[in-house]
């Protein structure tokens, strides 16, 4: 039976039921990102000690010991680590849109926590689309700041792609189900009024919007900043175990941060395909911020993972290890269908997982975003810095570059 607004003001014991339920999950979840984050403190510091106790007893050696030595281990890519990674363009869009995703989640969950957007009919929908409009500069400025580091001089190609890459994966996807919905004459077509207004929305507010935030970028932080030189010449990628290679990682990256939010993916779905109400925005906000800290320590252990076995291709392996849970995301949405829903036909089930799909990968880009921005800014490394021992840093020996535990 379909939830109204009467029934979510009067049926108290009901709406008490739902609160606990949000509240247990909640409450696992928390007790998940404690355990994940001691568990990757310990793992991380222990680790870090032993390669620095090793690293200092070469410090000691003669010339011949250490050239006879077996060196290994992420020392070993200092002079790699900060090279630009493979299409750069793409890599830096993602990351823009991934910024502004995560700006758009965090400004309407706020709002919808202070206006009760659930209570009128597509308030939430227009919110949304208003608030990725206004924060089209956070695009620009993201992505054109990481392209300009990169060394990339195609900028206005980039800024374009950064800015239509999420509306014309919506839009696309969007009047492809529109097309069907007409064929079948169905109430959920989209009025052509209204796909003109949302073309001339994307010509005329975010492009523009973009352009500015793409060149306050390239200006204000646009210039390499790495504490390292980057060697002229590739150093060759040795042979590792089959759990070190990117693709392990990257499809083992994403189950515990699915892990920390399925359960509110299940409401979530609810209120997109049950016809359910959700209006508990603040447990909303939570899972956000669990999913954040979730996905910096799972992505930071990977990142460590590869660089230690003297793989300097992190920057893909790390916003993809975490976009992975998209995947596992997207693999819910069908056991979702199949079990929770009667849904059926060609026009059904086209809209069902387009729309999914298009959740999915706005999910993947934003998770991705996170540890991405993280390894690029400065804050968060001098955070990083403050939370291990000093002894931790030192400066590798024949070089003149500070390397840092991150790296």
């Amino acid at each position: 039976m379909q939830t109204t607004y009467c029934d979510i003001e009067l049926d108290k014991p009901k709406r008490d039921a739902f609160v606990y339920i949000h509240w247990f999950s909640i409450f696992n979840s928390f007790m998940m990102v404690i355990f994940l984050v001691g568990l990757v403190s310990m793992i991380l510091m222990r680790t870090l000690r032993k390669d620095y106790a090793r690293y200092s007893k070469e410090e000691e050696m003669d010339d011949m010991d250490r050239d006879l030595g077996d060196e290994y281990g992420w020392k070993q890519v200092h002079g790699d680590v900060f090279r630009p990674s493979s299409h750069p363009m793409i890599f830096s869009s993602l990351i823009g849109s991934g910024c502004q995703i995560f700006s758009v989640s965090f400004i309407v969950i706020i709002l919808a926590m202070i206006e009760d957007l659930y209570t009128e009919r597509g308030s939430m929908l227009s919110t949304a689309i208003f608030v990725y409009a206004a924060t089209s500069p956070v695009n620009g400025y993201f992505g054109g700041s990481l392209y300009a580091k990169q060394g990339g001089r195609r900028w206005i190609k980039q800024m374009f792609i950064g800015a239509f890459l999420i509306p014309a994966m919506v839009c696309g996807t969007a009047f492809f189900i529109n097309f069907i919905a007409i064929y079948y004459h169905a109430s959920r077509a989209i009025p052509f009024g209204t796909m003109v207004a949302v073309c001339c929305i994307c010509f005329f507010v975010i492009l523009p919007l973009n352009l500015v935030g793409t060149i306050l970028g390239r200006n204000l932080s646009g210039q390499p900043n790495f504490p390292c030189r980057v060697n002229a010449v590739p150093r060759p990628i040795p042979e590792k175990k089959w759990f070190m290679e990117p693709a392990v990682i990257v499809c083992l990256g994403g189950i515990l941060p699915f892990g920390s939010i399925f359960i509110e993916m299940y409401f979530i779905f609810t209120s997109f395909w049950a016809y359910k109400i959700y209006y508990v925005y603040g447990f909303m906000m939570l899972v956000l911020v669990i999913l954040c800290i979730v996905t910096v320590c799972v992505t930071i252990v990977c990142t460590y993972f590869l660089l230690n076995a003297e793989d300097y291709r992190w920057q893909w392996t790390s916003f993809l290890s975490a976009a992975s849970t998209a995947v596992y995301v997207y693999m819910y949405s069908f056991y979702y269908y199949f079990f929770k829903t009667k849904m059926y036909g060609l026009f059904q089930t086209s809209f069902y997982f387009g729309y999914m799909a298009v959740f999915s990968t706005a999910l993947g880009i934003m998770c991705g975003e996170y540890k991405k921005q993280n390894h690029f800014s400065s804050t968060w490394q001098s955070l990083f810095l403050n939370l291990i021992p000093p002894s931790l840093n030192f400066f590798i020996s024949g070089s003149s570059c500070h390397v840092s535990c991150e790296v």
